[in-house]
Order: C-alpha cells, then structure tokens, then sequence
C-alpha cells in the first residue's frame, strides 16, 4: 500500500488523494451489490452494501480510524441523524395517550433486553465494567436499517408500524443511557450522581437542539414549499449543522435529530411529502453510513471466548424482546402472532449502535478495546443477518413484498410518487 501511495504521489496531484478513490469505488461497488441483491436474491439493498464493506474490511482496508473520528465520525452521524429525523416524524405523540400500552411494551422489552444480556455476559465470567455497556448497546434495535427494508419491500401495516416506533423509542433509550455513561466513566470520581448528572446534560443538550431543529424546520414550512429543491438543501443543513454543534456542546447528534423529528410530527401534524432531493441525498448518505459501519465492525478479531459472549448476547438479546413485545401486547392493539413478527423484525442493529462502542472505546481506554471486541462482530452479524430476518418477519406478517415481487419490480423504473415523510400510519388513524 505504501508503494501505490508514493507511485500515486508522483504520478498525479489529485485534489483529494487516493483515499477519495478507494471510498468513489466501495461507493460505486456498493451500489452495484444493493442493486444486485434486490434484484436477484430479493433481499433488500442494505445487504449488499453491508457486503461491500464488509469484505473491505476483511481485506484489511484502512481508510478507517478507530474508534470513529473527524469526518468519518461526522458522516456516520450525519447518516444516523437524517433517518432518525424521519422516523421522529413518523411518530405522533398524540397517539401514545391513545395507546399508552405501547410506551409500556417499550419500556418492558428494553429493560429486559438489558437485563438479560447483561446477567448472561456476566454468568460468562465478563466483568461488570463490560457487561453493562454492551447490555446497554444490546437494548436499540436500528430503526435506521430497519426504514431502508421496509421501504425496498414496499412494507406497510401495524406489525411495520408497531416495530418502527418501539424500535426508534429504543434508540432513544440507548442514546441518552450509552452516551451518559460514556462522558460518566471519564471521570475518575464517577458516582451514581454524576451519572444521573451526565443524563440530565445529554438529554438537556439534545432536547435544546431539537427544539431549535424543530421550530427552525417549522418555519421553514410555512415560508416555503415542501418539493422545492431549496428546502431540501435547507433540511439538510440545518440537520448537519446540529449534528456538529450538539456533539460538540456535550449532547448526541443522533438523539437531537430523532427529538427534532418528534417535536416537528407535533408542530406539523399535517402529513408533508418528503422532497424527491432530499431522497437521493439521504440514500447516498445512508449507503456511505452503511459501508463504513460495516467495514469497521468487519475489523474485529473473532476468538473462542468473543464467538462466545457474542453469541450468547444475540440469543439473550433476542430471546428478551420477544418475551418483552409478547408481555406488553395485552392492549397495545395487535395481535400475539403480530408480536412475534415485531421482536423478530426487531433484530438488526447498525449505526447508532457502532457510534456509542466508539464513544465508550474513547472514555474507557482499558476496558473499551474489550467492549469493543464484542460489539462489532454483534454489530456485523446483526446488520447482515437481522435484515435476512426482519424482511422475513415483515413478509410473514402479510406487510411486505416477496422475493418474487421485489425482484419483479426492481426490474422495472418506478413511477410511484416520493413516499411522505410523515404519513398517517394505519394506528395513527385509530388514534384519531
């Protein structure tokens, strides 16, 4: 490598370097696997981007820092931060005093996924300063990933529903726990106060920049047109500008952007189509979030005892959602055979989750390369294979397209109109 660097130097004076190569060529590859994957396998696009990085990262491609800094750090938040801000605005608030069970469903499966995950890590012998941030880590499913199947299997209905909104209430768990606990172990006087401490100024930090994201956006909205191409670079940039000034300001850009999105659903309740821009930026940055999360997680070294926490923490894991959605179903509005396909739709994880082991990796610097160790295959191997299962759980609930006819219709252009950012979901109407 070094030789093609100083055979590239003297060659060429690129503006970029090689580096802007490597990454123009995983790009182009990635799209090329997604587009593959969906069109021959039936599988949604996210794995064949996830296959790209993965094998880059099994290569040993180093165009990576870990734990995750500078502009790589800012474009996996910028990814996480603009899916997020769309599956805020899908969720009503209004709609949970309605349906107050579905907040105790989510609170009864996080709880236990941390619980379980973090007893079982330490009947393995994995001390507690291990255990309870990857039990942290284990208790977000990935809305992120989640969004980018149900939009290739065209997936719509309560089970979709139900797992979209306990699956981002659950990131929002995640983040402000993981994220508190990471800037708590930095200190060396760190107490159960100073982490209930660090809870209030991460939420207070994200919940100030949501606020401003959300009225900001508002405003826009009623000085300028939804489809226009500048109010898509406008959304753009005001979700880019938080995402730095909230990391910076002690907060979690991903957090900000999901509460912004919440706060914007009830400012804005009235559904707004999602610009056919905004769209094409948001794919490029969620397959450049997608490859990079990937490739990192693909650099961990797998021994006999990480194979073993990491599969005891994905059957924990696993295992406590669904008995934590199963309990929680009583009133929630759906069915015990709808349950079992929202735990299981339930299962990837990506992004949000590699951002908070690279914080914790940062913050603990005996313990974190552990953690570390661990969660990046789980990372790896829930992105790949949690989305085979959610796109089968969604297709067995009667909510998403088959193989065949995803296949059918990725071979031909669709001249469907942009989906809307924030439509009136079926229990949205049963709300109302």
């Amino acid at each position: 490598m070094n030789d093609i660097l100083n055979l590239w130097s003297q060659w060429l004076r690129p503006s970029a370097g090689l580096a802007a190569v490597h990454w123009a060529i995983l790009l182009a590859l990635a799209s090329i696997a997604g587009y593959l994957c969906q069109r021959h396998m039936g599988m949604p696009k996210v794995v064949g981007y996830s296959l790209v990085g993965a094998l880059a990262g099994f290569l040993g491609f180093s165009g990576v820092q870990w734990p995750l800094q500078g502009a790589v750090l800012f474009l996996v938040e910028l990814g996480a931060s603009v899916v997020l801000f769309e599956c805020g605005g899908r969720i009503t608030l209004r709609w949970f005093r309605h349906n107050p069970m579905v907040l105790v469903q989510s609170i009864l499966e996080s709880a236990l996924s941390f619980t379980a995950v973090y007893l079982l890590l330490r009947l393995i012998q994995l001390d507690a300063k291990i255990a309870a941030p990857l039990a942290i880590i284990a208790m977000a499913s990935s809305p992120v990933l989640l969004r980018r199947v149900a939009e290739d299997m065209h997936a719509a209905g309560p089970v979709t529903d139900r797992a979209m909104v306990l699956a981002t209430l659950s990131t929002l768990y995640m983040l402000t726990l993981g994220s508190a606990q990471a800037q708590s172990v930095a200190r060396p006087e760190a107490s159960l106060l100073g982490t209930l401490a660090s809870i209030m100024v991460v939420l207070g930090v994200s919940a100030a920049m949501a606020v401003l994201l959300g009225l900001l956006m508002r405003l826009s909205l009623r000085i300028m047109s939804p489809t226009s191409e500048n109010t898509s670079i406008l959304m753009l940039a005001l979700i880019a500008a938080t995402t730095a000034v909230s990391s910076h300001l002690g907060g979690s850009a991903p957090l900000s952007a999901l509460l912004g999105g919440l706060l914007l659903k009830h400012l804005h309740p009235r559904p707004w189509a999602w610009p056919r821009q905004m769209g094409t930026a948001s794919t490029l940055l969620t397959m450049l979030m997608f490859v990079l999360v990937s490739g990192v997680a693909a650099t961990a070294s797998w021994g006999g005892t990480v194979v073993l926490a990491v599969l005891a923490l994905v059957g924990a894991r696993l295992l406590a959602k669904t008995v934590g959605v199963t309990l929680g179903n009583l009133g929630s509005g759906t069915s015990w055979r709808q349950s079992i396909w929202v735990a299981c739709a339930m299962t990837p994880m990506s992004a949000v989750a590699l951002l908070i082991t690279s914080q914790y990796v940062l913050a603990m610097p005996q313990a974190g390369p552990l953690i570390a160790g661990i969660a990046l295959p789980v990372i790896l191997l829930l992105e790949l294979a949690g989305s085979a299962v959610a796109t089968w759980a969604l297709h067995r609930a009667g909510e998403g397209a088959g193989w065949r006819e995803i296949r059918h219709e990725t071979g031909t252009p669709s001249q469907t109109a942009p989906a809307p950012l924030m439509p009136d979901t079926s229990e949205d109407r049963h709300a109302a």
